[in-house]
């Protein structure tokens, strides 16, 4: 059995609000299930998050081979003598990254800058909910 979704979750995994998941259905940009209340096929919502992420763009105009881009606002600053914390809010992303307080100061973050934050992972940790 395929996964399936209600309005309300689709909205939330897609980031957009419930009635934009409404308007996409009505314009049939989603398929919905013969459920009650209409759930939308997961498989179909994939796709749509692929479009919306390819969509966006990125704001800062790199180009790299990293393909785990999340751009966002930095939302709080922690830097001492040697190092720093910085938090960005990426969507409903938080990311927390521990740098040089140099690397802080050379690239001028303070809470409100744009910024973007660059994943390059050999590790992946999965998780699916029990069924």
């Amino acid at each position: 059995m395929s996964a399936s979704y209600k309005i309300a979750q689709a909205a939330d995994l897609l980031g957009v609000s419930d009635d934009t998941v409404r308007r996409w259905v009505e314009r049939g940009v989603l398929p919905v299930t013969d459920a009650t209340p209409a759930e939308i096929p997961g498989e179909a919502l994939a796709q749509q998050a692929i479009a919306l992420a390819r969509s966006s763009g990125d704001a800062s105009g790199v180009r790299s081979s990293a393909r785990n881009r999340f751009t966002g606002l930095v939302t709080n600053v922690v830097i001492d003598t040697v190092a720093a914390q910085v938090e960005i809010q990426a969507g409903p992303h938080r990311i927390v990254s521990l740098m040089t307080a140099e690397a802080v100061r050379e690239l001028g973050l303070e809470v409100g800058s744009l910024a973007v934050a660059v994943v390059k992972a050999t590790t992946v940790i999965v998780e699916a909910p029990r069924s």
